[in-house]
């Protein structure tokens, strides 16, 4: 019998990517394409959802073709998506009635304080989520506020909604012709309507927001088969998983015992712990999410620190002030000098998401003098991703009790050597990069490789996950509680930026 292989579909914040693993779990073939940042005003990030679908078919052809295999070799498909990234389109022509608007956007601070009141908490003990910018619901409401004719359309029936996983899904399964409306638990877990104990949507939530139920996609595991994908390339594969990408992520980098994380450096930094299988409500600006369903196995929690800007700062480095040429050219920038110079930067593009939730924070760089050049500067933005690190790796161990042992590390980041051994020395525990480090996409091929059978389960995962690299700390203490004191000192100068006074 012919070797069958997985493809998973990672629908990532600024490409859409696709790979094929072997049973191994090592990639076989991949292809990868950016898509278009929209920015229409400060503060506002956009995706054409069109190009996003069209990205997807391309890379699939592409990883299929590197790989040398056809549909026919495909046990099953699994998807990972840029989470929070909201998608209304209408179910009757298949078109969306206004771009995507990404989980970085900010535009709908005013609804949040309007739900709000004064209570960031009002929701948390049902959905695990404070109220932020940074989730789904808001930005539905905010479309059907403000798009010509769009909620008189919802309240006909006509208009759905979902994550990107849920837009893909349903044009992967035939789209206007029989397409699948559904989400999983992880995506769900997202979008501030979904109750953490039932796994059902809470209606009353979806009311406050002014949000028709039947715009609502059905929840679903991460782990089952959905359906049968309709597109030509890929036409009669099961697709069988579906998570987002932080807890794909997690997922495949086999953090299945309660205490254990992984942290994913990406456009921004995502660390999970798993918690098991009750949710722990934080205390210390955390989320509590889904980590993931198993078919009909009892769903399994999370812990979750959300850091908006880390790899995307790079990005901003590389386009807004050509600082430098390639994203990786930022290490050897940043090598050319011994420290920071005193300078720290604080990324605080969309607000500052976990530990403070401040949706009024601003970018800030602070600590200048004559001395800083453009060495410190990247010194600065990489060290960033650190420091943002720790913060959330501390509130992490306040909420859970456990000190960790090691962190578990994956994304495009960690190649970058210096941030790895600097992440090291702030967080004071070994950072680990395993073999494969693109998990996420790995992640979502589990969970659809377990729901046909291709993997038995959990074991395979374990048995697969092998370590790379190891970082140990090697810097001071009393030096990295320095320059962290000093960090916190600088996060607190991007407080309160944006008022009546500043026009966003």
């Amino acid at each position: 019998m012919a070797e069958k292989y997985i493809l998973a579909i990672d629908s990532g914040t600024t490409s859409s990517r696709a790979i094929v693993f072997n049973h191994s779990g090592r990639s076989v073939g991949v292809h990868q394409l950016e898509h278009e940042q929209i920015f229409p005003r400060a503060g506002w990030v956009e995706h054409d959802p069109q190009e996003i679908w069209t990205r997807t078919i391309q890379v699939i052809d592409g990883a299929l073709i590197n790989a040398g295999i056809t549909k026919d070799d495909l046990a099953a498909i699994g998807v990972t998506n840029q989470r929070e990234t909201t998608v209304v389109w209408d179910k009757n022509t298949g078109q969306p009635v206004y771009n995507a608007i990404v989980w970085q956007d900010t535009r709908t601070q005013k609804i949040i304080e309007e739900l709000g009141q004064g209570d960031q908490n009002k929701y948390q003990a049902r959905v695990g989520l404070p109220l932020a910018t940074y989730f789904c619901g808001p930005k539905v409401k905010w479309i059907l506020d403000n798009v010509a004719g769009a909620r008189a359309s919802a309240e006909a029936g006509n208009l759905i909604m979902g994550t990107i996983d849920t837009w893909l899904i349903w044009n992967l399964t035939g789209g206007v012709d029989g397409g699948i409306h559904i989400t999983d638990v992880t995506n769900a877990s997202r979008t501030m309507l979904m109750d953490l104990q039932t796994l059902n949507w809470d209606l009353s939530i979806a009311a406050d927001m002014t949000i028709p139920a039947s715009m609502l996609p059905k929840i679903v595991s991460s782990s089952e088969q959905y359906g049968l994908v309709k597109t030509p390339s890929v036409a009669g594969v099961p697709i069988a998983g579906d998570l987002g990408d932080q807890q794909a992520a997690t997922f495949g980098q086999a953090c299945f015992e309660p205490g254990t994380a992984k942290n994913t450096y990406g456009t921004g930094c995502f660390m999970l712990m798993n918690t098991g299988t009750q949710p722990v409500l934080s205390k210390n600006g955390l989320l509590t999410t889904l980590c993931y369903k198993i078919g009909s196995s009892p769903a399994v929690y999370a812990l979750e620190g959300s850091i908006a800007v880390t790899g995307s700062l790079i990005q901003w480095l590389r386009d807004n002030l050509k600082l430098i040429e390639t994203a990786p050219d930022v290490e050897e920038l940043a090598l050319s000098v011994e420290d920071n110079g005193g300078c720290y930067f604080v990324p605080a593009f969309s607000g500052l998401f976990a530990p403070y939730w401040r949706g009024d924070a601003r970018g800030a760089i602070v600590g200048l003098t004559r001395y800083v050049n453009r060495g410190h500067l990247a010194r600065a933005a990489l060290e960033a991703t650190a420091y943002q690190t720790r913060e959330v790796l501390d509130a992490m161990e306040a909420d859970s009790g456990v000190k960790l042992a090691g962190l578990k590390v994956d994304g495009g980041m960690t190649a970058n050597q210096t941030l790895m051994q600097f992440q090291a020395d702030m967080v004071g525990v070994p950072v680990i990069r395993p073999v494969v480090a693109e998990t996420t996409a790995l992640g979502a091929a589990y969970a659809a490789g377990i729901a046909v059978g291709y993997w038995s389960g959990e074991q395979d995962v374990i048995d697969n996950w092998a370590e790379d690299v190891r970082w140990t700390p090697q810097l001071d203490p009393t030096e990295s509680g320095r320059l962290y004191r000093n960090w916190k000192k600088a996060v607190s100068k991007t407080f309160d930026w944006v008022d009546e006074d500043v026009k966003e």
